[in-house]
């Protein structure tokens, strides 16, 4: 003698809670991770400020000078031809992870520059290389104070 029981599957009611609870808790963790997300692109742009820093020693070791411009589309094209000391071997130039930006070039006398950024996050522990104020990037505000970060040589 079986029983059958004819009460199978969920209510209406118990998927509607399940699927209310799954959908806050999915809304908490996407703004949880906002913040990481926005720091991982700042940990990106430090590290192509210092790609960006080291190709331009490889281009004033070939061309005795950095480059003049100040358009960052100009100044990519500079270092991947190499200037007049010819390929460096830099097949691209990183630019900011948020297409609406770029990073910034300055160029303050042949043996000079300032390469900068502007960071999602202001972050107290990092320090601004760019100290004067002979000039700035172009949309690119150094200091501790913003969210700028500037390097210079």
């Amino acid at each position: 003698m079986t029983k059958s029981n004819p009460r199978k599957g969920f209510t209406l009611i118990e998927l509607l809670v399940v699927i209310a609870v799954i959908g806050i808790l999915a809304s908490v963790i996407l703004v949880g991770l906002s913040g990481a997300r926005a720091r991982g692109r700042d940990a990106r742009r430090l590290g192509d400020i210092k790609q960006v820093q080291n190709g331009l020693e490889l281009y004033f070791s070939a061309n005795g000078k950095y480059p003049a411009t100040s358009d960052w589309a100009t100044f990519s094209n500079e270092l991947k031809s190499g200037g007049t000391g010819g390929s460096l071997g830099i097949s691209t130039v990183p630019d900011d992870p948020d297409t609406t930006r770029h990073y910034g070039y300055c160029a303050i006398s042949t043996n000079r520059y300032i390469v900068g950024a502007t960071l999602e996050q202001q972050d107290p522990t990092l320090s601004s290389t760019y100290l004067g104020n002979e000039c700035a990037p172009t949309g690119i505000t150094c200091g501790a104070a913003s969210k700028g970060f500037c390097a210079s040589i």
